[in-house]
This record gives C-alpha cells, structure tokens and sequence, in this order.
C-alpha cells in the first residue's frame, strides 16, 4: 500500500483505484470477446484488438500511476494553454479523410488521434481554475454564466463540425454541471440555458437526415429493422438473449456480424448478452459507485478548485456512462458514445485514465 500514498503519508481513495481497475479489466476481457469473432475473419487474427487495447490500458494505467503523483493544483496555470492548444488538433482532422462521413481523428501511420477526448478535460480543467477565481460572480448572468457557456460552445462547434454530436452535448451537460456546482443561480441554468440548449440539440438533431432518421427510428426502430433501426433492434436480440445469467463469456451470437463493431458503443449489449442482467447490473453499479465516490471526493476537497475538478471529471464519466446504456438499452435516440473503460479506443482509454490519476490525486488532499 506504500505506492498509494505521499510523502505526508496521505492515501489515494483505494475503493475509486479498485472500481477504476475493475471496470478497464472488464473493458479489456469484453473487447476481446465482442471483436475476436469479426477480428479472425477481417483481420485473420482473433486477438488483434486484445493486443491493442492491452497496450492503450498498459499505457493509461502507468499515465494514471504518473498522474496521481502530481499536485492537481499545477494545472492551474497549464489549463489555458491545454484548451488553446486544442484548436489547432480540432482544426487539423479536417486535413485527414473522413469515416463514414466523419472527421474525429489525427491518423499518423497506424495511429489514431481523437482530439474531442482531451478537449473535453481540457474544458473541465480551464472551468474548474477560472470559475473558482470567480466566486461569488458566477451568480450573474451576464458576467459569471455566459461568458464560460461561450467558451464551452465554441469547442463544441468545432466538434460539431467533425459530425460528432454526442461529445458536443456530453461537454455542455458537463459544463452546466460545473456551473451549478460552483453556485450558478438555478433559475439561470434550468429556465433559460437549459431549455435554449436543449432547443439547439433538437434543432441540430433534426437537421441532418441521418441525425433525423436515429431521432424518429428510436422511437420505433421496428418500423425500419433492416434499415436506419437495425443497430438498436440487434441490441435489443442481445439483451434479451442474455436473460439473467447470459450465454456465457464468448458465447454471442449478435458479434457474429449481426451486430456493426460491436466492441464499440454498442459493447453494452454484448455485455449483457453474455453476461446476462446480472453482469449488466454488475457493471452498471461499479458506475454508480464510481460516481459517489467522484461526489465524496468533491465533498471532501480542501479548496473549491479541486471540487470543481473532482465534478468535472466524474461528470464526463457519469453522462458518458448513462447515454451510452441509454443508447443501448432504447431509452434515447443512437448516438455515438463510448462506454468508459470499456469501449474499445486508444485514445479515450489512455486519456480516461490519465484524468483519473487526477481524480485519485485529488483524493489524498482532502479535508
């Protein structure tokens, strides 16, 4: 137990560490079984995306372990630079070719960058230092709310304009959370912010005839089970295969090219497949756990900008976590978010658990 704690003897919060390595083991375990089947018949070799995300969650566990060492409070000065330093990467995936008729990704040789990941903690590191300067200001409207809303819009534009709609929204719910937190007025934020973002989402989500057809086939995906509600019928085969105790692990029949890249967004359904509803409500409760003890750790922060931080990151997790089950399960229209720790992708991995060498840092210097 030396490694977890600091010269002053502090420990990191052990049951968010465990929690945190629990949920990527299960990532690594379902990648490997969600993709083997498509892998060997594509790629002629079962374990290709096994190897890769050992080496992404390699990589994301020795970052954490680096990360969690350093003061929080050294971002503080960085975090300006962080989030300009964005703009550029989100300009510069329009040099490369687009997938399926998106641009998210920086390709140099065999690897992929995705900046949308980091700039959604690069905004939660800029909020949590510059709202924590602002105190008691942050109640005005036009001083303290809009000027952050401004800048969280306009990273969000730019990932708007790479056709990425979900990380978009995921990055306003986020910094509306912060604001809140932080002491927005209530009144602000739920009677002119919200429903004026939430009249922009439909706007936008009505405003592309792909993005049209995922909103109208959500409500019945049925109607075009062949078609533009496939994906989300073929989750719906999973889940229900799985009934209580699941196939067993490896046993999919959904992975067997019924289900479009299954250890994706779509990794949910598999889960519960083979796992069954216990294994999803399993997984489901490490999430929740996860996020009471990103709560408590806000709570317990010595200074209000570690409990901003310690909001923002949990955040990202927790609204990532419930629209990706949400998607899975029915209960919105398909849009394409990663489930943390347990997506298949590089770039979100090593990124997600960077942050989480944050969060665990932030634990040690509590009240």
């Amino acid at each position: 137990m030396e490694f977890f704690k600091d010269k002053k003897k502090q420990e990191v919060d052990f049951v968010l560490f465990t929690i945190v390595m629990l949920l990527l083991a299960i990532g690594i375990i379902m990648v490997y079984s969600a993709s083997s089947y498509s892998a060997l018949y594509k790629d002629k070799d079962s374990m290709l995306y096994l190897k890769k995300q050992l080496i992404f969650g390699t990589l994301g566990v020795i970052s954490m372990m680096i990360v969690m060492k350093i003061d929080y409070h050294k971002y503080k000065k960085w975090s300006p630079w962080i989030l300009l330093g964005c703009i550029p990467l989100l300009l510069l995936v329009f040099v490369f070719p687009d997938r399926n008729g998106a641009q998210r990704w920086i390709e140099i040789g065999p690897l992929t960058f995705q900046p949308s990941e980091l700039t959604k903690y690069a905004i939660v590191l800029f909020l949590s230092s510059s709202v924590a300067n602002k105190g008691e200001r942050i109640k005005d409207l036009k001083q303290g709310l809009f000027p952050y809303l401004l800048v969280s819009g306009f990273y969000a534009g730019l990932i708007l304009a790479e056709k990425n709609l979900s990380i978009a929204t995921v990055i306003m719910m986020v910094t509306l959370i912060i604001l809140f937190v932080a002491g927005a007025k209530a009144k602000h934020i739920f009677g002119l912010v919200v429903p004026a973002l939430g009249a922009a989402v439909l706007a936008l989500a009505f405003s592309a005839d792909y993005r049209r057809a995922r909103m109208l086939n959500f409500l019945n995906p049925w109607k075009d089970a062949a078609g533009d509600g496939y994906q989300l019928v073929q989750s719906f085969y999973a889940l229900g295969s799985g009934k209580l105790l699941g196939l067993g692990l490896g046993n999919s029949r959904q992975k067997c090219f019924y289900m479009p890249e299954p250890h994706n967004d779509f990794i949910f359904s598999i889960i519960g497949e083979e796992l069954g509803f216990v294994g999803a409500v399993f997984v489901i409760s490490l999430f929740i756990l996860f996020i009471w003890r990103g709560i408590l750790i806000a709570q317990r922060a010595k200074d209000t900008y570690g409990t901003l931080l310690a909001i923002g990151i949990t955040s990202i997790i927790a609204v990532q976590a419930i629209i990706n089950i949400a998607v899975v399960t029915g209960s919105m229209p398909v849009t394409g978010v990663p489930l943390p720790f347990i997506s298949y992708g590089g770039t979100s991995l090593v990124i997600t658990m960077t942050a989480m060498g944050i969060l665990l840092n932030i634990s040690k210097d509590v009240k």
